[in-house]
Order: structure tokens, then sequence, then C-alpha cells
């Protein structure tokens, strides 16, 4: 491998390890819905009905989505600039957007219901991530200072329109659901359509993800992109710490005071995910954007078992979502149903061991997929 080579692959190799990172967090966010659902958690969570390690655990998942949205957004600039000089980008990524959405109506609604077809559509981050490329594709030759400004805006300004309410049975209705609310888009026929991540915000994203790709210019030397990453990361840090001490714009939600530093902790970092508030935003991705700061700079065994599931990312994401489904009916007919028509478990702990166990499970087939995918010429792998 020439230096070029060697460089560019230690670049992408810190971008796979975040995402596999927080793929395999992800992992103890779907087990917790696949073995404990029946202890539901609200967005945000209710302070009252949500015991610590719970809170925790789902609040460790918030990462997920939005990193793994930026990062995308971050591979698209890469896969628009590579060493061998810029391309359009417009082809693969509305192909690949169209079918991500296709496989969120398919085969992820199927892993979720375990019947298809099934009673309920749900839309949910795989076609939030499916539009938003499709949008990307669109739009990613306009100048980068008009995308980034873009993508502030939307990110940012968005929570203005939070308390806009629109009642059903109007094409602004089925807008205003796509872009900025949870809702059903059908409910009156056999099969409803919900939206559970409203698109506009996670457009934003995406934008700030590929502008943000030009940290990763050959040109930039890997101490001074991990320097802007950490800057940047801190940054939203103390905005969203600055933005939240006050209760001012950014959160619907405000925190309060509870007499117990871990109860006030809590309700201080509990915030608002669908559409994510401009808080949820800063939190997340600063918190992103330094762990990959951190994983680029100090590559380690970590780095290198997530850069495999992140290397190999719908290709993990529908393998874990048929282990679970095929586990949840295991369990239902060695143990039967102990919680409704589901088997569950009782305690947070039994979710932190499933998911932990899982994650070796799935490590094999992922790397044999991933490198599978480096050394086929085949065009369908690119998309996985």
């Amino acid at each position: 491998m020439d230096l070029a080579a060697q460089k560019t692959s230690q670049r992408i190799s810190g971008i796979d390890a975040l995402r596999g990172l927080v793929m395999m967090i992800m992992m103890f966010d779907h087990v917790r819905e696949t073995f404990f659902l029946h202890q539901q958690v609200s967005d945000p969570m209710d302070m009252g009905q949500t015991a610590p390690a719970l809170f925790f655990t789902r609040l460790a998942a918030h990462l997920c989505a939005p990193v793994f949205v930026f990062l995308t957004g971050l591979s698209a600039w890469l896969y628009a600039n590579p060493p061998s000089g810029p391309r359009d980008a417009s082809n693969f990524l509305i192909k690949r957007g169209l079918l991500l959405v296709a496989l969120e109506l398919t085969v992820v609604n199927f892993a979720w219901a375990g019947q298809f077809p099934p009673a309920t559509i749900y839309l949910q981050v795989i076609w939030v991530i499916g539009l938003c490329m499709i949008i990307l594709g669109l739009l990613h030759k306009l100048p980068p200072l008009l995308l980034g400004t873009l993508g502030l805006l939307i990110v940012g300004g968005h929570n203005a329109l939070a308390d806009l309410s629109i009642a059903p049975g109007t094409v602004w209705y089925t807008l205003w659901a796509l872009l900025l609310h949870r809702g059903y888009l059908i409910s009156d026929v056999s099969i409803s359509v919900k939206v559970s991540y409203p698109l506009l915000a996670w457009i934003g994203i995406i934008l700030l993800g590929y502008v943000a790709g030009s940290l990763y210019a050959a040109g930039i030397s890997a101490a001074r992109r991990q320097r802007l990453l950490t800057i940047l990361g801190i940054t939203a840090l103390l905005m969203f710490a600055v933005l939240r001490a006050v209760n001012g714009y950014g959160e619907t939600q405000p925190w309060q005071d509870h007499g117990n530093s871990l109860l006030t902790l809590m309700s201080f970092v509990n915030l608002t995910k669908y559409p994510p508030s401009l808080d949820f935003a800063l939190l997340t991705l600063g918190t992103g954007m330094c762990c990959l700061a951190l994983l680029e700079k100090y590559p380690g065994k970590l780095s290198r078992i997530a850069s495999v599931f992140g290397g190999a990312p719908m290709f993990y994401y529908l393998l874990h979502l048929y282990v679970l489904l095929a586990l949840q009916h295991l369990m239902l007919a060695v143990y039967g149903a102990n919680h409704g028509q589901r088997f569950g478990v009782d305690h947070v702990w039994q979710i932190w061991l499933i998911a932990a166990a899982l994650i070796p499970v799935l490590y094999y087939p992922c790397r044999a997929f991933a490198r599978y995918k480096r050394q086929s010429g085949k065009a369908w792998v690119k998309y996985f």
C-alpha cells in the first residue's frame, strides 16, 4: 500500500470505528425494544416512570441516529471527493437513498413486526436516512458555504416551529407530519403508516456532515483535523450547556432541580429526539465529533472491532434485526409469553447481558461480509 492509500485508509478507519461504535450501542437499545417493550420509554423520557438504569441506557442510544446521519453526510463527501479527483455523487446518493426507503418499507418493518404486511408501517431511521441521501444527492453540488449555512439554519431554527400544530385531514397536515411531527399519514385503512422520524432536522444534520467531510481532504493533516473536530465538538457541548442551563431556546421541555444530583442530571439531559431538538443535536453531535477525533488519534482494539461493524453498516443493521426477531420467537417457543404476547426480561441488566452476548455473535459474519465488500467488484455490494 502506498503512502497516500495508507493515509486514506487511516482516515476512513476512524469514521468506520465511530459508525461501528454507535451501531454497537444501538444493539442495547434494540434489545430493549425487543425484550423490554413492556416498559415503554416516552420522548422525552418520563422521569417518574423511567428508572436511572433504563434512562441512561436510552440516553446512550440517543447518540446513534444523529451520529450515523452526520457520518452518512461525511462519507458522501468522501465518495464525491476521492483521491483521484472530484466526481458526481448524485446518482449514487439518490439510488442508495431509494434503496434505503424500499428496505424500510419492506424488510425492516417486517423485522420489527414479525409479519408481512405489518399492521402499521413505521417510517423510522432507515427511511429518514434514505430521504436525506436523496436530498443530499440533489443539493451536494451547491457551494459548501451555502450547504453549511442551510444545515445550521435547519438544525438551529426548526425549534421555532415546535409549537406549530395542524389538524389532520389536509395536505398541510401531511407535510407537517413528514417534516416536523410524529404522526399517522394513514390511519383509517387496513394498514396504517406512521412517521416516527420527522425529516426536517435530519436534513440539516446530513448537510453539516457533508460540509464536515472537507476536514478529510488530503491536504489537511491528521493532527489538524483532530484538533478542529475537538474544537467543534467542545463548542457544541458548551453551547448545549449554556442553552440548557438557562432553559432557553432549543428544547421544549425545561429541566428542573429535583434536590437530588442524579435526578437533576437526568432532567438536564432529558431531551426531545422526535424531531431532534437543537439541544439534542448539540449534545449528540458534539459528543460524536469529539469521539471521532479520539478514535482516529488513539486507534486500538475497540476501534478495530468497531470498524468491522462500521465497514458493513446495512448488513449489520439488517442482520441484527433478524437475529433479534429469531431470538424473540425462540424464547417464546421455549418459555412462552410472559409480557402480553411477547417474551420479555424483567431487569435492565438483562438487556445489557443479551446485547453484550450478541455483539461477538454478529462480529464474524460482519467481518466476512466486510472482506467480501472490499474484494468484490459487484455494484450492489457498495450499497451495504
